[in-house]
Formats: C-alpha cells, sequence, structure tokens
C-alpha cells in the first residue's frame, strides 16, 4: 500500500505541477502589476474591517479561518522535511512560491467571492461554485467538489494529527504501549486523540460562526507566540544570521541535495503550507461579509505572507541557527549529505524543531512546540472539514440529503485516529496527494478563467478606480460585464429599492 502511494504521488506531483504552481503566480503577479506589493498597506487596512452579518463573517474571521488552514504542521513539521530533504535552499523556494503564490490567493479568493451564494442562512463559495458559474463547467465543479471532500475529509486530516501525535510523543514519551486494531500505541498518544476527537466533535456540528469564533482567537495567539520565540532565538545568535540567509540563498541554486530536490521540497511544501493555488483558501474568503470581492482577495494574499514569510521563516531560522537537522540524499535512498542530530530523528515529523527550541529553551521550549503542533493542527483540521462541508452542500444541489454530510464527519474523526498512529512519511504522501488533487484543477481552472472573462483582474481595477475616487465602495458585476454573480446582483438591487 504504500509502495502505491508513493507511486501515485510522485505521478500528481511531477515537475509538471510544480512549474505549473510558480508560473501561475507569476502570470498573476505580473497582470495584477504585482498588486501582493502595491496593494500591502490595503491589506493591513482591510484587516481590521469588522463587517459582518447573520450570514457572513468579517474579514478578520475569515483570514483566522483561512489562516487556520495555511498555519499548520506545514509550518513546523512541512518546513524540517524541506530541510531535510531538500537541503537549506528549499527554504528559499518556499518564498518565491509564498510571493507568487500570494497574487495566485488574490485571484482564487476573489472569485470565490464574486461566485459565492447564500444557501441555508450561510455564504458558500469556492472553486466548484466559480467553474460552475465562470466557466459555465458542471462537469469540472463536480470533480473539484469530489476531490476536495476526499482530500479534505479523508487524505489531510491524518497528517495534522500524526504531527500532533509525534509531537507528545517527543515531549512525553510514549507511556504504556496499548494494543490497537492499528498496532501497538503508546498511552500518551492515545490521550491526546481523545481530546481531539472529543473537541473535534464538539465544534464541526456547530457550523462556520464556531469555527470562526475558536480560530480567531487560537491561530494569532499561537502563532504570535511562535514568532516571538522564534525571534528570541534570532537575536540570541545575531552573528550567525547573515551566514544562514547567505547558506539558504547559495543553496538554493547549488544545492546540496540536489537543484531538483530543493526546488521540488521547496515548492511542494510551501504549497502545502500557504496553499495558494491549492484551492481551498477561496472557501473561508466567500465566507466573509464585503464591500467588494477585491477586498476579500487582498487579505487572503496577505494570510499567505503571514504564512510562509512569518511563520515558517520562524521555524527554518530556528532550526538551521541550532544546526538541529540533517539532510538525506535522494541517491543513495537514506544517506546523510550532512547530519548533525542523531541518525534516528524521523527526517518527517517536528523533531528538528522541537530539538531547535529544546537547545535554547529547555524542556519549555519542546513542550511548547508540542502545544503548538496541537492547536495548529487541530485549527487546520476544522479548516479541512469546512472546506469538505462546503463542497457537500455544493453536491447537493445534485443529491439532496444530510446523510453524506454526517458521513463526512464520522470519516474526519476516523482519518485523525489513522492518521495518528501511523508512521510520517506514509501519512505526508497521503496529504501530499490530496493537495495536489486539488491544485491541478484549481489552476488550470483559474487560468481557464482568465482567457475566459479576466473577472478577478476586472474586479480589482474597479476597486482600485472607486478608491482612487472616494466615497462608497460598491460591486456591480453587470457594469464590469460579468455574468452570473448572482448573490451581487441581488444587493445591488436590493439597496436600490432602498434608496426609492
Amino acid at each position: 500500500m504504500e509502495a502505491l502511494v508513493s507511486a501515485v504521488n510522485d505521478i500528481i506531483w511531477s515537475s509538471a505541477l510544480i512549474y505549473l504552481c510558480l508560473g501561475a503566480g507569476l502570470f498573476y503577479s505580473v497582470l495584477t502589476r504585482f498588486a501582493q506589493v502595491r496593494h500591502f498597506k490595503e491589506m493591513c487596512k482591510l484587516l481590521l474591517s469588522s463587517n459582518n452579518s447573520d450570514t457572513g463573517i468579517s474579514s478578520f474571521q475569515a483570514l483566522a479561518v483561512s489562516l487556520s488552514g495555511r498555519v499548520g504542521v506545514g509550518n513546523i513539521a512541512g518546513v524540517a522535511a524541506a530541510i531535510g530533504f531538500g537541503g537549506p535552499g528549499a527554504i528559499f523556494w518556499m518564498w518565491i512560491v509564498a510571493f507568487l503564490g500570494a497574487s495566485t490567493a488574490y485571484a482564487e479568493s476573489t472569485l470565490g467571492q464574486i461566485y459565492k451564494s447564500e444557501e441555508d442562512g450561510q455564504y458558500r463559495g469556492g472553486p466548484a461554485f466559480y467553474f460552475d458559474r465562470c466557466l459555465q463547467q458542471k462537469w469540472l465543479a463536480v470533480l473539484f467538489a469530489v476531490s476536495a471532500i476526499i482530500a479534505c475529509g479523508v487524505f489531510l486530516p491524518g497528517v495534522q494529527a500524526n504531527a500532533v501525535g509525534n509531537a507528545f510523543t517527543q515531549v512525553f514519551g510514549e507511556g504504556t504501549l496499548v494494543s490497537t486494531s492499528f498496532g501497538e500505541v503508546g498511552s500518551f498518544k492515545l490521550v491526546a486523540l481523545a481530546i481531539i476527537l472529543i473537541v473535534l466533535a464538539f465544534i464541526i456540528f456547530g457550523g462556520i460562526k464556531r469555527i470562526a469564533n475558536f480560530t480567531q482567537i487560537v491561530v494569532p495567539f499561537m502563532a504570535l507566540g511562535y514568532i516571538v520565540l522564534a525571534l528570541i532565538v534570532v537575536f540570541l545568535n545575531l552573528d550567525k544570521v547573515p551566514g544562514i540567509f547567505s547558506m539558504i540563498l547559495s543553496d538554493a541554486f547549488t544545492a546540496q541535495a540536489g537543484f531538483g530536490a530543493a526546488i521540488g521540497w521547496g515548492v511542494k511544501r510551501g504549497i502545502y503550507s500557504n496553499e495558494a493555488g491549492q484551492g481551498t483558501g477561496p472557501h473561508a474568503a466567500s465566507a466573509a461579509e464585503v464591500d467588494h470581492p477585491a477586498q476579500q482577495g487582498l487579505v487572503q494574499a496577505f494570510s499567505v505572507y503571514v504564512d510562509t514569510i512569518f511563520v515558517c521563516t520562524a521555524t527554518a531560522l530556528m532550526i538551521l541557527i541550532t544546526k538541529q537537522y540533517n539532510i538525506v540524499g535522494e541517491l543513495p535512498a537514506g544517506q546523510f549529505i550532512v547530519q548533525n542530530v542523531d541518525a534516528a530523528t524521523e527526517v518527517g515529523s517536528a523533531a528538528f524543531t522541537q530539538m531547535a527550541l529544546f537547545s535554547v529553551f529547555g524542556g519549555f521550549g519542546e513542550a511548547f512546540v508540542g502545544i503548538a503542533l496541537f492547536f495548529f493542527a487541530f485549527t487546520t483540521i476544522l479548516a479541512y472539514y469546512y472546506i469538505a462541508e462546503t463542497n457537500v452542500a455544493y453536491l447537493n444541489r445534485y443529491f439532496k440529503g444530510n446523510i453524506p454530510l454526517v458521513i463526512v464527519k464520522l470519516v474526519i474523526m476516523f482519518m485523525v485516529a489513522y492518521g495518528m498512529v501511523n508512521s510520517s512519511g506514509y501519512i505526508w504522501n497521503i496529504g501530499d496527494i490530496g493537495v495536489g488533487l486539488m491544485a491541478w484543477i484549481n489552476i488550470v481552472g483559474i487560468l481557464a478563467i482568465f482567457f475566459v472573462a479576466k473577472p478577478a483582474l476586472n474586479c480589482l481595477r474597479d476597486y482600485e478606480d472607486q478608491k482612487k475616487a472616494g466615497g462608497e465602495i460598491t460591486f456591480d458585476p453587470v457594469k464590469l460585464g460579468i455574468k452570473n454573480a448572482t448573490f451581487w446582483e441581488k444587493r445591488l438591487a436590493e439597496k436600490a429599492k432602498q434608496k426609492q
């Protein structure tokens, strides 16, 4: 089974997908005139927007929900894996995919807002909705919806749970071994699993409002605390920082693990972490209450920076400064190119990060990574559930009933349990398949949308013109030649009636 998963993963994550992700980011960066740089001040301003309603959530809550998906195991264990398999140069390619991916995040999240709908008292949107309404290709919408449910409901939750289990074991040890249907599992890992499942069941039955209220508190607090610890490590080793950045930049092109490994692992782990182009971000973006779709697009572009430039870089600097890492070569398989720590340390886990903090803060640092991983992973699982729920809601227009959603909830909980007790490499490969499936469909789709209608670009120009002119910000899709944006057409009609 593991061999089959690995083979499928290699096919999906061929060089074609890696360069497609980078190419899509460059494409939208050029066409938006690098909006991710020009509108950085506006992004920060929009974060403070408090618009919400009984139907929608605020921009900050939407950012928190999307960040709960972006800021997860990929920021801690994923960065460690990128360094372990791709060398320090992989971090440079994570930065590149984040910078270019911010424009992709703008495009897909703006599309999510333009073509969202109001269903059962909630705003719903995402790639399935804009493929249906903009491209008018229902088969592509259904294909994405099914792939998103499989990826976020089956493949990806186990990655998050697996990292939590490994972190608990690193801090507390195995405890008493208990025989289960998965094999022998440490009792401490089972305690962590029980806590996750109980709290997860409570929240996912409460809808997007409960998820948003939880994540808007937990995600900023944990991300800020994590970055503060990283800054302490950096300030204690300021003399080493120039050399670390020099090593990252030089290794990006003359990679110790090979150029293909550096760019491959950097892009793969970067996309897994910041999710730009993956098609997951637009789901939370669509739930936001905003005056103009471009506003949420810019907020989501900023979230890519938070995820990769801030949190991932914090992890990388801690690992590289403290030299708590090994680098494994591709050929011959398993041979160390660089070995600074025990050979038994699992490269695909959070162990490098925990060891880095332990070397500076002792047991507190190691425990903090375990706690951070718990909350990062847990909020990411919540985000995955919301994405799966949204796509079930889309498919419900063809297959009515509540049973599919109940099944998704139970499957996610089972996969959390399954991921917690299996090996990291196997679970990461399953997760990569899920990410790759959505990325292929979404990136091809949003590129096709540009050539069909260019709605995201027209939306940005309209927003920029209104900001220059001053006054009330509104969105009129008909004026911009955007068809099938029925939510906004209805809202505009209602405003016109109120003015009469």
